[in-house]
């Protein structure tokens, strides 16, 4: 049954059709405690969810929506390292690139973490080199612009770092991005650019992705 086909999924609509014409002004005034109780907080991180047209019976119906497709399974697999990536037949390994050194996460009965970590570590241990001038390109000379070649997710993740962590650098490397087949991308994106001074990087998770390969 698809999840659409469920009770909990039609519960959802039919609440929708309840409160699709609520104004955020009225559901402060019924709730004055809103912006205390539809908040989260963990770690670092604070959610306020207040300012959605939702009420109190909006998130049980919810998770009964997520009960109902499992989502607390899947995401136990995940963490698990089962391979619930079924388009591909792999392991969805996005935590394992997020796990504290010393956490264990199993695929095909091995440990990937410490194979992550490994490579983090030269990660970071290349852009320290290249933010100081150590490594450096074919001619010598320092490199200043750093041009990421990928499609998707390898294009739009390292995008949003780059956006997000835009105000702690020293604007020294200039970032641009290709994520394109035309020419015109490349032509923009290296325009005034001078090539003994631009490290380029190709972005993949499998390196068989069309665009990117070409």
């Amino acid at each position: 049954m698809r999840i659409d086909e469920t009770p909990e999924w039609e519960a959802v609509a039919s609440h929708f059709a309840e409160v699709r014409d609520l104004h955020l002004r009225q559901l402060f005034a019924d709730e004055p405690d809103r912006g205390d109780r539809m908040t989260l907080e963990v770690g670092d991180i604070y959610l306020d969810y207040s300012k959605n047209r939702i009420t109190a019976e909006t998130m049980p119906l919810l998770e009964a929506v997520a009960r109902r497709a499992g989502v607390t399974e899947l995401r136990d697999a995940m963490f698990a390292g089962e391979k619930i990536n079924i388009t591909e037949d792999r392991a969805v390994l996005h935590v394992a690139l997020r796990a504290p050194r010393g956490s264990v996460i199993e695929v095909d009965g091995a440990n990937v973490v410490p194979e992550v970590h490994h490579v983090l570590d030269r990660m970071a241990d290349f852009a320290r080199r290249v933010r100081s001038g150590e490594w450096i390109g074919h001619t010598g000379d320092r490199i200043r612009n750093v041009i990421n070649i990928g499609i998707g997710g390898s294009d739009l993740g390292p995008r949003m770092a780059c956006e997000a962590l835009r105000d702690v650098t020293d604007r020294y490397i200039k970032f641009r991005f290709i994520s394109n087949i035309d020419g015109t991308d490349f032509w923009e994106a290296t325009r005034g650019l001078d090539p003994s001074e631009t490290l380029f990087i190709i972005s993949s998770k499998t390196f068989t992705t069309l665009e990117t390969m070409t």
